[in-house]
């Protein structure tokens, strides 16, 4: 029966064989279990090229600082992005300290061949010639391919940590099993041995193996290979899987339906050490209370989820995951949400009390905003969006009801229960939607067509907002969706802002084009961008725009133009008529 956590068993040897020093190096990590549960277990094997003086050096540093710098960074990156920016930073220090040395053999380079084991995949990074295998069912396949090619009849590497500025690593997945062994081995190992002996070596595992005994089969490979002629550093480590945690979604579920519901609270009632001052609203789907702390004296939002989805486990799902990615924001542009109450029986959200308006009553308060007082707005919003995208999110429902003007001038994004997570996404906490989330007349094309979210997402729904914000309007027609749903992004016809606001600038009006545009590539890449051509005019945009042809670039204009030659026409055609009558 599964421990609801990944279990992995491993043994490894690295010697110098041969050779007077050994350039190779490994490390493995396996973290306390609540760290494996987000971030996974880590194993990595490098090997120095032997032509540099510094090859020790550089593959120590790999193998070590890779683990240690990939399990700093957020829970809530995806180990792809985690690995990958980890791995680009330590590539660009071997490289630049490389260079440094005084003649080309001194030079930092190294292979790498990593793993990160997480929930029930193996995450596979790989540069270089160093092997990983996998042996499942008797069979063994080599999984990463050598980065080598022919120079003067002997091999040489193609590719290596600290060969290049820039690094191109191997990516893949594997879905993992109860019973797969892992191989990781240098050259002077699966260079001198044969494919079947390594797969008859690995069948002799069984799963009763103690980590003595795997560690046996690694030094038997090592001596096989070193009888087979081998004269290079032997690095060999094995990793079996001995236990795969149950559905990460399961398990959140589990832990929610653990907490009861509160009842519905009213003035003056206490729950825990919280006692309710105000009833914020409450409505079928959850409850918001202002409560103070007996304990510390500070004001509190707190949460609670209606009785009406104690049985809904994708509903319970979603408030859990609301309160695990809230716990992990601290940005000053993001609503902070605290960990559950340990000793707690009730399931709710701390919120951080926030003392102000909602950009939806701002708005009503100021139709047709100066365009300062929303630049300044935006700016804080686009703050609190970046902190998400750093933390690998996205917010998918961004509408003024979800941004609140605090009273000492803050903004502040609020409610996570839409919120995407990478590094959650790769446990399978997220139930599929049928329909996507969020305000229609806000959501991107892609998210209502496609159900594909990213940062350029919450980017198209902060250029409505913006344009909202100027214009007391939205910016496109959106009573076809409500009606039947959206085939094709090219169902959004953009309402140039001038039509609302002709003393706004034609570039301000580009940009926020620009900005929602229906097509994801046509859009900014980066809230930066945008940002900037909020505050300047970009030439670019209003030379393509002088470009285009007039019933593109002002079709209001054109069809005036076009009836006023039709008028024109008429006329000449009736003048000419009753002149030869």
């Amino acid at each position: 029966m599964a421990n609801n956590s990944l279990d992995v068993q491993f043994g490894g040897i690295s010697v110098a064989g041969k050779k007077p020093i050994n350039q190779d190096a490994f490390a493995v990590y396996q973290p306390t279990l609540s760290v494996v549960r987000f971030k996974g277990i880590g194993v990595a094997v490098a090997d120095g090229v032997s032509s540099s003086e510094n090859s020790q050096q550089a593959s120590s540093t790999s193998v070590t600082h890779f683990l240690q710098d990939y399990y700093s960074t957020p829970d809530s990156w995806d180990v792809k992005t985690a690995a990958g920016k980890v791995l680009s930073a330590l590539n660009s220090w071997l490289y630049h300290h490389g260079q440094q040395a005084s003649a080309r053999h001194n030079g930092l380079v190294t292979t790498f061949s990593g793993m990160i084991l997480k929930s029930r995949t193996a995450h596979v990074f790989h540069a270089g010639d160093s092997r990983i295998y996998h042996f499942r069912g008797g069979n063994l396949e080599q999984i990463t391919r050598d980065h080598v090619h022919n120079m003067g009849g002997r091999q040489a590497l193609s590719r290596a940590m600290g060969m290049d500025t820039r690094l191109e690593v191997d990516y893949l997945q594997r879905d993992l099993q109860v019973g797969d062994l892992f191989l990781i081995s240098t050259d002077g190992v699966h260079g001198y041995l044969p494919h079947n002996h390594m797969r008859d070596a690995l069948a002799s595992l069984g799963e009763e193996s103690t980590q003595r005994q795997i560690e046996q089969v690694c030094q038997q490979l090592q001596n096989d290979a070193l009888a087979a002629g081998s004269d290079d550093n032997l690095t060999c480590v094995i990793l079996r899987v001995k236990d795969l945690p149950s559905s990460e979604l399961e398990e959140m579920q589990r832990s929610a339906r653990q907490r009861v519901i509160p009842p519905v609270l009213e003035e003056g009632s206490v729950i825990d050490h919280f006692q309710v001052k105000k009833v914020i609203h409450a409505n079928n789907r959850s409850y918001l209370y202002k409560v103070v702390s007996k304990r510390d004296g500070k004001t509190y939002a707190l949460k609670a989820p209606s009785i009406n989805f104690e049985d809904d486990p994708a509903y319970l799902e979603g408030f859990a995951r609301e309160q695990w990615i809230g716990s992990r924001l601290d940005h000053p542009n993001l609503m902070k949400i605290w960990p559950q109450q340990e000793n707690s029986q009730f399931l709710y959200h701390l919120c951080e009390w926030l003392e102000g308006i909602s950009l939806r009553q701002w708005m009503h308060d100021h139709p047709h905003a100066d365009l300062q007082q929303v630049r300044a707005i935006t700016d804080q919003i686009i703050l609190g969006l970046r902190g998400l995208q750093r933390a690998g999110m996205v917010h998918r429902d961004m509408k003024p009801e979800n941004v609140i003007l605090t009273e000492d001038g803050r903004v502040k994004i609020i409610d996570y229960g839409t919120v995407s997570v990478k590094g959650l996404a790769e446990l399978g906490v997220f139930s599929l939607e049928d329909v996507p989330v969020g305000s229609v007349n806000y959501i991107a094309p892609e998210y209502v067509v496609d159900n594909v979210a990213t940062s350029q997402s919450d980017l198209f729904s902060l250029a409505v907002m913006v344009y909202e914000m100027l214009a007391g309007a939205l910016p496109f027609d959106m009573e076809h969706v409500y009606r039947r749903g959206a085939k094709s992004v090219s169902e959004w016809k953009y309402k140039p802002l001038r039509s609302h606001r002709p003393d706004l600038p034609l570039w301000l009006d580009l940009a926020l084009q620009k900005a929602m545009h229906p097509s994801v590539r046509q859009r900014y890449e980066a809230f930066s961008e945008f940002r900037t051509d909020l505050f300047q005019p970009n030439e670019s945009l209003l030379a393509l725009h002088t470009r285009q042809p007039l019933m593109q670039r002002d079709p209001l204009i054109f069809w005036q133009a076009v009836s006023v030659i039709w008028a024109t026409a008429a006329l000449v055609e009736g003048w000419w008529i009753l002149s030869h009558m």
